[in-house]
């Protein structure tokens, strides 16, 4: 029975086709490995029987197909699509015509559930997962049904893939593909960074380096670079789609005080229609403006970090089945979650960067209906999400650490935890700052002329830089809250994409404050240029009046145009190997 591929523009583009170079490259990499592979790659039409007979897909967008022809060819991909666009897909098909099984680095163990049961549904191709909820028995079983080729999926936490057991087993079985979900965790520069995803391209490594695929939703440029290098990428195909989603309104509410922000809050999102998520800064806000809600009459369910992990799962049960109509929650809430039908996205306070405020409001409108997305903003609340991105750096902890390196090597970071008598985290947080500061490699001292009071002194140097940057991306968050143009370019400009008129969708549209005026002028995003002072960065968007430029050292900077031209302020300079992936490259 054919199964015509059906994608949802005019024609299949052109670069789907994978060149015969990366032909060549897959055809020698699993050469032997399965006699039903023989010298060439799946076509597309494998690529259509696949998803049409065991999954019932009909249709697969043009950047779904696009990433699947690379992966079958060998080649890594970075894909960053929208929430919703059907990242999943993109190794699950070809999990299914590679050969060998495919390995699935996710962060949360609700999610990998959830990913399971999505394939025990519709394939027959078994899946499993290795994580600290289930029993030693139940792990062992999965253990047993991967290894013995009974299961073509295996779920894993970043914390697991860093055990050196779990890289001995991973090893012995040659995964054919190696996909890191949510990849934008492995970037310092991004807004759920897991200390964790930092050590993945050393496990990459260590497997011979299977295909890579890295999957995220929200990657601006210098995130792209972070997750290309930690992961060991070698030339990723960059598969995006664009950022806008145009039936979610935008509009931010201003505040002096905080009780008038607190209750317009209240009666906004006990008014609007749901359901509806309202994301708030702390624990405490969680249960207050629950609490107040309630009182309102209006079905309330809430969500923090600080809650046990089965009231966690009920309240995201319920919210998920229409049994609340205004969930609150912190941060510690969305990452995974798909409803379909949420109306609102409100933030009682301004988030710590654009990432995480594009990220939380993009859970809205999936369905493709008109959904809004609103902010409440009191220009007080930044000390606070200052105060909550703070941290203090252990000089002597990370000596310590440098010093147990410099002698031995041990055999993993658990290892090392041990011997140290800190968290794990903390622990792998340090480690990860001496190797960006280039004390060591892996857990290897790279130059024992380097005293650890001195590796201390580079690592803080490496931390303060983040602490700059973190600094700057919250103050691109500020400048959103306080824009009086279009609020959609200024947010896409954020992630290097251009609009070239208002959006007719957002407060300062509504108001007759946008200009229709707008220009590239000489440094269109992606640029790379020089400032006198701050040194190299990116060009990451332009008006007419500013250009936003994410400098390599000092993070990023709005400067105006005339300031620019008047007094010849930047000056392009070529891309540094390894530069920030383009959208266009792939």
């Amino acid at each position: 029975m054919n199964h015509p591929l059906i994608i949802t523009s005019a024609q299949e583009p052109a670069s789907t086709d994978v060149d015969t170079h990366g032909r060549a490259r897959f055809a020698r990499r699993h050469r032997g490995n399965d006699s039903r592979m023989g010298a060439s790659t799946p076509s597309t039409t494998d690529i259509c029987r696949t998803a049409a007979e065991t999954f019932g897909w009909d249709q697969l967008r043009p950047e779904q197909v696009r990433a699947m022809r690379y992966l079958l060819a060998g080649d890594d991909v970075l894909a960053v699509l929208p929430t919703g666009s059907g990242k999943s897909a993109i190794y699950q098909v070809p999990a299914l015509l590679l050969p060998g099984p495919t390995v699935v680095v996710s962060p949360l163990i609700a999610l990998q559930r959830d990913q399971m049961t999505g394939l025990h549904a519709v394939t027959r191709a078994d899946a499993v997962a290795i994580n600290s909820a289930q029993s030693s028995r139940e792990n062992d079983e999965a253990w047993q049904r991967y290894t013995c080729g009974a299961a073509r999926y295996l779920f894993l936490a970043p914390e697991q893939v860093a055990r050196p057991d779990v890289l001995d087993r991973l090893e012995r079985t040659r995964p054919a593909l190696f996909v890191v979900d949510e990849a934008h965790c492995v970037s310092a520069w991004g807004h759920d960074f897991r200390p964790d995803y930092l050590r993945l391209g050393h496990a990459v490594t260590r497997l011979g380096r299977p295909t890579v695929l890295a999957l995220t939703a929200t990657a601006a440029p210098p995130i792209r670079q972070d997750i290309v290098k930690h992961l060991a990428m070698r030339a990723p195909h960059l598969v995006a789609a664009g950022f806008d989603r145009p039936n979610i309104s935008l509009a931010v509410r201003h505040f002096a005080t905080d009780d008038d922000k607190r209750a317009a809050v209240v009666a906004w999102t006990g008014e609007a229609t749901g359901p509806g998520l309202l994301y708030v800064a702390t624990r405490r806000d969680t249960e207050r403006y629950a609490a107040a809600l309630r009182e309102r009459g209006v079905a309330t369910g809430a969500y923090h970090a600080g809650m046990r992990a089965a009231e966690r799962d009920r309240a995201q049960d319920e919210f998920m089945t229409g049994g609340v109509d205004v969930f609150v929650a912190t941060s510690a809430f969305g990452m995974g979650v798909d409803k379909p039908d949420v109306r609102f996205v409100a933030h009682a306070s301004i988030p710590d960067s654009v990432d995480s405020y594009y990220q939380q409001i993009g859970r809205g409108g999936r369905d493709g209906e008109s959904a809004a997305a609103m902010l409440f903003h009191r220009v007080q609340d930044a000390g606070l999400q200052k105060f909550l991105r703070g941290g203090t750096f252990d000089d002597d902890a990370v000596a310590a650490i440098a010093r147990i390196l410099r002698k031995h090597r041990p055999d993993s970071v658990a290892e090392l935890t041990d011997e140290v008598g800190l968290s794990r985290r903390k622990v792998t947080n340090m480690v990860n700052l001496l190797e960006q500061a280039g004390v060591i490699t892996g857990l290897r001292y790279t130059d024992r002329r380097t005293l650890p009071g001195k590796a201390a002194e580079r690592a803080r140097a490496v931390a303060d830089q983040h602490r700059q940057v973190d600094r700057s991306r919250l103050e691109m968050m500020l400048a959103y809250a306080g824009t009086t143009d279009c609020r959609r370019q200024h947010l896409l400009g954020y992630f290097g994409e251009q609009l070239n008129r208002p959006c007719g969708n957002c407060d300062n549209c509504w108001e007759g404050r946008t200009d229709e005026r707008h220009s590239v002028g000489p440094y269109p995003p992606n640029t790379r240029v020089r400032h006198r002072e701050w040194g190299t960065g990116t060009v990451i968007h332009t008006a007419d009046d500013r250009i936003t430029v994410l400098f390599d050292r000092i993070g990023y900077k709005v400067l105006a145009a005339d300031a620019v031209r008047d007094n010849d302020l930047l000056s392009p300079c070529s891309r540094p190997p390894g530069g920030y992936p383009s959208p266009h490259d792939g």
